[in-house]
């Protein structure tokens, strides 16, 4: 059963405030998601730590501590994707986005050859990225970082790295 967004605004308006208060505090201590959304209300400046936190489970996705495993990509993209909830900082958003990248690319770098899903996942995130830094006019600070992930994919097969490069090639060269 799905609720809609009307449903539950009708709901909220017959509560309390001492209640809603209270389902937010309950809410508070369930949810990680909700404890950082007001973390990042109540002290804006720890959105880098926040931030910090996604890269360090993206690394470990495709850099584990111990051993190596199977890359699953849901955990990448729900990293990504939880972030994206909370914050509300392009900059910050699109560090992420692209060490996303770049881990993709130094993992395929370090490893060899992987499989197709692999690049296009790799790829799509290159891609959403780069139309991301476009629409929120932050070529300039992010430029640099794209053009070594396309001069690291240069020798990357399946497409790949002629992917990166034409898409560099087309939102900041041109």
């Amino acid at each position: 059963m799905d609720i809609k967004i009307n449903d539950l605004k009708k709901y909220l308006s017959n509560e309390s405030e001492k209640e809603l208060r209270n389902q937010i505090v309950e809410l508070f201590k369930i949810s990680k998601e909700v404890k950082e959304y007001y973390l990042l209300k109540l002290i804006p400046d720890s959105e880098k730590e926040i931030m910090d936190k996604y890269k360090k489970i993206i690394e470990n996705e495709f850099f584990p501590e111990r051993g190596m495993k199977i890359l699953n990509y849901s955990v990448l993209k729900k990293a990504v994707g939880d972030f994206q909830k909370i914050s509300k900082n392009p900059i910050f958003l699109a560090e992420l986005m692209l060490f996303y990248v770049e881990k993709g690319v130094e993992f395929t770098n370090t490893y060899g050859d992987i499989d197709e899903r692999f690049y296009n996942n790799i790829g799509g995130m290159f891609e959403k990225v780069v139309d991301f830094i476009i629409e929120n006019d932050c070529k300039k600070i992010f430029e640099d970082r794209c053009k070594k992930i396309m001069e690291g994919s240069i020798d990357i097969g399946w497409g790949f790295g002629d992917f990166i490069s034409d898409y560099y090639y087309e939102n900041f060269e041109f």
